[in-house]
């Protein structure tokens, strides 16, 4: 913490949002529309609106002239510039910007979280977590086997002592200070767990950047060039952010791991103790807030893979193009000089420059174009040899319809499951419908499909016979 490095970090972001002239509008806007709901991003319409709303209701207390200006200009304003608090970007086949909270913000607003007077700091169960860390980095690291079975030895006798206290009537059990303590340091562990996402997300669009930089300003060879990038790619998934990242995202992946999470969850809100803490709506969520924000950070990363594919698919088709053309003069040289092979050793040469002279008399005679004739012979109907009742059976499942369903059942929740929906909805169509469903499922229209899951839907049809389809279990989630 030097002084010159302090002057400088007063260029930083975070530090440029701490001291901004419109920083409690800023802050407790971005707290309320990003931080509390966990939304990773919002379109420009939509967070206009709730802009409009904030603003609208502080002009109402603090008078007229309180932040004059227009919603909007205030959102391009706060994107704007390398010192910017919020990112604006565009999607795939989408026209309208959509706007996420970047690292920097989102520590501005963990660090004034900071400065709330706490009325109860847990002591105890961090140092127990510090006791818990120490103890585990020395049994992973030991290599004495020796000394290895003397701790196990130890966890053994521990473990025996407490199951002779169980069966002779004791209870072994925190108090209601030592839960309270426990589930505090819990909820503060998965806000910093979520946060961090966005600077992994970050990191890896930092390196997208600097490789799409380096594939349009290098002038080496392209073996060189991608022998470069693909390295750096191997470094950054090899690092260990990169592997802890992977690790994460197998463990959040594998079906039998989210269904114990979700039953810790659930046990462990249920706890008396507990409910007199008032959690919030982060833990029970947990999950799909961890799927969300892990699911944007391998689109990002994909991203720099699929610039790599479009920039080789380039170049090859490029050499492709240059290499049948070199053949084809071969050909040419060749039919040539085929009926009279050169003597000489060195016998191609290239022409002086001349004109190109087109003689009138070699241009072919003009060749009228040929008329059709239509025949005028009037229409004989003929009898259908097949049933025809199928052609006026067919219907028509309205995709709009049912993406205005979606987003409809998504203003009070943030995400909702297809089974939800078909309830709330019945099914009309059918098969049909529900394939629709499916395919706005995967138009990245919010849509998460989880395929290790499988659930029943089941309608009627008009003349009351009962259907079901198995199929994945389809969360939407607003985007």
């Amino acid at each position: 913490m030097e002084h010159d490095y302090l002057v400088n970090l007063r260029q930083h972001p975070t530090w440029q949002l701490l001291r901004a002239d419109n920083a409690p509008l800023i802050i407790s806007f971005f707290y309320r529309v990003f931080i509390l709901p966990n939304s990773r991003s919002l379109l420009q319409s939509h967070l206009v609106e709730k802009l409009d709303d904030t603003l609208f209701h502080l002009r109402k207390i603090h008078g007229e002239k309180t932040y004059p200006k227009p919603a909007k200009t205030y959102l391009n304003d706060w994107a704007h510039g390398d010192n910017c608090f919020l990112r604006k970007y565009y999607t795939e086949n989408s026209d309208e910007p959509e706007f996420d909270l970047t690292p920097a913000s989102e520590k501005a607003i963990e660090w004034l979280r900071g400065l709330e007077q706490k009325q109860f700091i847990g002591t105890e169960s961090r140092l127990l977590t510090i006791f818990n860390l120490l103890k585990a980095i020395l049994q992973s690291t030991q290599t004495d086997p020796q000394q290895q079975i003397a701790e196990l030895e130890l966890q053994k006798s521990l473990i025996e002592a407490d199951i002779n206290r169980l069966k002779n009537g004791e209870t072994i059990r925190y108090d209601a200070r030592q839960i309270k303590e426990r589930f505090y340091q819990l909820e503060e562990t998965a806000r910093s767990l979520l946060m961090d996402f966005r600077q992994i997300e970050e990191n890896f669009r930092q390196l997208d950047r600097k490789t799409r930089e380096k594939i349009t300003t290098s002038d080496k060879h392209k073996g060189e060039l991608l022998d470069e990038i693909f390295g750096e790619h191997d470094e950054i998934g090899d690092s260990d952010q990169g592997k802890s990242f992977k690790a994460f995202w197998g463990l959040l992946m594998s079906p039998a791991k989210q269904d114990e999470f979700n039953d810790l969850i659930q046990k462990v809100l249920a706890i008396d103790e507990v409910k007199s803490c008032q959690p919030d709506e982060l833990l029970p969520r947990m999950k799909y807030h961890l799927l969300e924000a892990g699911e944007k950070v391998q689109r990002t990363s994909s991203s720099l893979v699929e610039q790599l594919r479009r920039y080789l698919d380039d170049q090859v088709w490029l050499e492709n193009k240059r290499i049948m053309a070199i053949i084809h003069e071969v050909e040419k040289q060749a039919i040539a000089v085929k009926q009279n092979p050169p003597k000489d050793k060195d016998f191609m040469f290239l022409d002086d420059t001349k004109a190109a002279i087109i003689l009138s008399m070699s241009r072919s005679l003009f060749s009228p174009p040929t008329r059709q004739i239509l025949s005028s012979e009037a229409l004989i109907s003929g009898v259908a040899e097949f049933e025809t009742d199928a052609l006026y059976s067919q219907h028509y499942v309205d995709t709009l319809l049912l993406l205005a369903r979606i987003r409809k059942a998504l203003q009070t929740k943030t995400q909702i499951t297809l089974e939800e929906i078909c309830v709330e909805y019945p099914l009309e169509k059918g098969l049909s419908e529900l394939v629709a469903y499916l395919n706005l499922a995967t138009a990245d229209n919010g849509g998460i499909i989880e395929t290790e899951k499988t659930v029943e839907i089941e309608w009627f049809t008009p003349d009351g016979t009962k259907k079901s389809a198995m199929m994945p279990r389809i969360i939407f989630s607003r985007t």
